[in-house]
Order: structure tokens, then sequence, then C-alpha cells
């Protein structure tokens, strides 16, 4: 019988690697996914349909250059800006996001505390998973988003609640008639958890229906498809509070919302999330800010993950942005804290594109040319 052949010695099992230190906005979300149900992680990241106009937005930011200018004495950098009549410490806004204790257990609590840590509005979703009285009660300077409702007695209901609870603005929502039809929540046959309902509507009515999962429609059936311009006029009259509409692309709309009177307008293709094949929101934000003119303040939404990303859009003539996904992927890998440090980076990062671009602050960086829009 064959003699068995020596065996080498195991080597030592290596040591474990010590985590790399969070560098960019995209660390965060490496590390949200491991933490994160595969099925959590796709209704976080995923887009409608084919996932075109999701992936869009990010190649068309970078296709956007930034043409710096030299020798403009910058060695300090205010990042200061006024949105809505209101300074804030930088031209950025957290961007209204769904049933955030899906995330973490205190959602959107910590987030707007964050927020409001930060010197930055906090936009606060209708479907929020934490009734508005509590998200206002962190001291953040919240923006209530607006989905409308069927039920105009429920709008005004909610209306009433947002003004006593001490919002500073109320953003309505625009590009929602239905759901955009999410292929990942289907296969995955997603449902939120019981816990996590929508807890600014009556019962938490529409807790199981935003994902656009199989068997529930509750949400779709709530939203008013046959929103009109009439609506938006009421609402003018109805509330006395700055109001942004959100979710326009088509400059001929962003004109009609000047007209009936909204202070401001966030260009934005719900991150992909609604009409597929629409075009990048950042492709559309020139046009816009042509129309409008000094007629209302124009933001961007959708697709920006770091501070050369908020350098394209006021270069581009955006008054700020609102920032998504990276910080709900800060919010599931360390809560308050972690979403606390990405803002801070955030900061770090535009105040070393402003000063790369030879701008001492947002304003100067409105005047900077760009190559590659479109």
């Amino acid at each position: 019988m064959a003699t068995p052949r020596s065996r080498r010695p195991s080597p030592a099992a290596p040591a474990p690697r010590a985590e790399l230190p969070v560098v960019s906005l995209a660390d965060y979300a490496e590390r949200a996914r491991a933490v994160l149900a595969p099925e959590v992680w796709d209704y976080l990241a995923g887009g409608s349909a084919s996932e075109v106009t999701l992936a869009a937005n990010r190649r068309a930011l970078d296709r956007v250059a930034v043409l710096p200018r030299v020798l403009r004495g910058v060695d300090t950098v205010d990042l200061g800006v006024r949105l809505l009549g209101r300074r804030y410490a930088m031209p950025v806004g957290v961007a209204p996001m769904a049933y955030q204790r899906l995330v973490h257990p205190d959602g959107e609590v910590v987030l707007a505390a964050a927020a409001g840590a930060a010197g930055i509005p906090y936009l606060a979703s209708t479907l929020g998973s934490t009734p508005i009285e509590q998200v206002t009660r962190t001291g953040a300077d919240v923006w209530f988003q607006l989905y409308w409702l069927r039920d105009r007695a429920l709008v005004s209901d909610l209306l009433d609640r947002v003004v006593e609870a001490g919002c500073r603005a109320v953003v309505v929502t625009v590009d929602v008639p239905v759901l955009g039809r999410r292929p990942r929540d289907l296969r995955n046959a997603f449902r939120l958890p019981a816990d996590v309902v929508a807890a600014n509507l009556p019962d938490g009515r529409d807790a199981l229906a935003h994902s656009g999962a199989p068997g529930v429609s509750a949400a779709a059936a709530s939203f008013a498809p046959a929103l009109r311009w009439a609506d938006v006029a009421w609402l003018r009259e109805r509330v006395d509070l700055p109001l942004v509409l959100k979710g326009l692309l088509d400059p001929r709309d962003a004109a009609e919302a000047v007209r009936v009177g909204a202070d401001a307008v966030i260009v934005s293709n719900h991150g992909g999330r609604q009409l597929d094949g629409a075009p990048a929101s950042v492709t559309m934000l020139p046009e816009v800010v042509d129309v409008v003119g000094d007629g209302c303040q124009v933001l961007l939404d959708s697709g920006i993950r770091g501070g050369t990303d908020v350098l394209r859009a006021l270069a581009l003539g955006a008054a700020g942005v609102l920032v998504g996904r990276p910080l709900l992927w800060a919010l599931a890998v360390g809560g308050e804290s972690a979403a606390r440090d990405a803002l801070a980076l955030l900061a770090a990062e535009l105040t070393d594109a402003l000063t790369l671009a030879g701008c001492t602050d947002p304003v100067a960086a409105g005047e900077l040319r760009t190559l590659g829009v479109g």
C-alpha cells in the first residue's frame, strides 16, 4: 500500500483585518449591505422597471465637468446658504424617505437629529414611520413632504398637524400619480414588518403598500392620480408656509410652478423609482434654472453621492441639493452617530471641492463653467 505523503503543517489563521475607515459616503453603502437583509437592501437601492433611470442619474453626474478657477485667493470657505429665506450651514437637505425605522429602530428621529446638528433641513415623508410631531421635537428644521391623498379632508387634517408641529415648509411630491413598478420588491415579495407603519396616516393604513409588492395596494389607492395645478393653487392659499414642488423635470412644469406661487422646485426623478426612461435629474437642471429665473429657487435631487456632486449642481445653477440613500446607509450602519459623521464628511468634501474650484462659497460656484451636461 502506498505510503501517504506527509502534509505540510497548516498555516496559522490570519489575524482579522481591521475595518478600514470610512472616507467617502460610498463606504457606508458597503457596510449597510452587509448588515441589512437582502430584501431590505433591494427596497432601498432599487429603482423602477429596468432601472435605466436609476443608473442614468449616476452616469449623467459623472459626465458633468466643472471648470475650476485659479489664483483666487481662497483660503477659507463658507458653506452657508439661504434656502426658503432661512440660513443653513450648507446647501444640502435630507431627502424625504419613507419608513426609516426599517433600517434603524429610531429611524426618522435620529436622522432628523443628525440633520439638526449639521444645521441643514430635514424633509419628513408623509410615509414616515414616526409621527411628524416626534420628528419636529428633535429641534431640526423640518420641511414636510406631502403625498397628495384622494381624501382632501385627510390632506387638510395633515396640513393642520404640520403647521401645529412647527414645520418650516410644505414639499408636495408631484411625480407619484401611481407608484412605479419595482421588480426587485416584486421578486422578493417584499413586505414591511408589522411594527413599521405609516405613522402620519390614520391607523398606518399605507404601511404595507409603498413597496409595490404583490397583493398590497392601499397606498396606490390612497394617492390622488388626478392631482392638478388647481389643487396646488388651493394648497398655496390653504397654508401660510413656503411651498415647494418636488419631482419636476420638464421646464414647462417649472414655469407653471412659478405661476402658482411655488417658493422652490426640486428637479427630481424620484431617485429612479418612478418613470423608468425619464432623463437624469441633472440633465434637466440647467433648463429648469433658465426657465424659472428669479421666480423661485431650484434644488436638485436624485443621485447625489458626495461633495463633488453638490459642486456640480451649484455650478449648474441649483441653490442646493437633497441627499437620500447615502444617509439611510449611514443610519443602518450606526444610527445617529454615523449619520452625523456622514454629514460631516459631506461638508468636508464640499469644502475641498469649492476650494479646488476657486470658490469661497456656494454662490461663487454658480459662476463656474461646466461641460458635458446632457
